[in-house]
């Protein structure tokens, strides 16, 4: 079954998919220096902060490894012109929530600006990807 893409997107519409791949690629990148702890990750903190996050529950980390590689594969997918990266998307918003709710609960938010900012981004994530679901961009 071949996918008719009647619908041509415009420039921005690649524009952005790129910049969603290229947070998201940011994102596995700090997730994986942060799980192999490479001496990257521990010169970028404090002891303090690389304490807080050695302590973390184990779901917390699954839940951060889960928005960064769904966030990812969602703008691959999207790229490649695919709902499915909707989809992935909605599950990189959930596991952003989960994540970043927990650190602010917890009261462990070195930095509020990013935390925000990675909350704002998985939503307009989101709400882009509905948009190019609803323009017909991705089937």
């Amino acid at each position: 079954m071949s996918v008719n893409f009647k619908q041509k997107p415009p420039v921005w519409f690649w524009i952005v998919a790129v910049i969603g791949l290229l947070w998201n690629v940011m994102g596995v990148n700090h997730y994986l220096q942060q799980a192999y702890n490479t001496e990257r990750f521990r010169n970028m903190y404090s002891q303090e902060q690389l304490d807080i996050v050695a302590s973390a529950p184990s779901w917390v980390t699954a839940t951060f490894a889960i928005a960064v590689f769904t966030g990812f594969f969602g703008f691959v997918f999207i790229l490649l012109r695919k709902k499915l990266g909707y989809a992935l998307l909605l599950i990189s918003l959930l596991g952003v929530i989960i994540q970043m709710s927990h650190i602010l609960i917890s009261g462990h938010a070195s930095s509020i600006g990013m935390t925000i900012m990675i909350l704002v981004f998985a939503v307009i994530s989101v709400l882009i990807a509905r948009l190019f679901k609803t323009k017909g961009w991705i089937k």
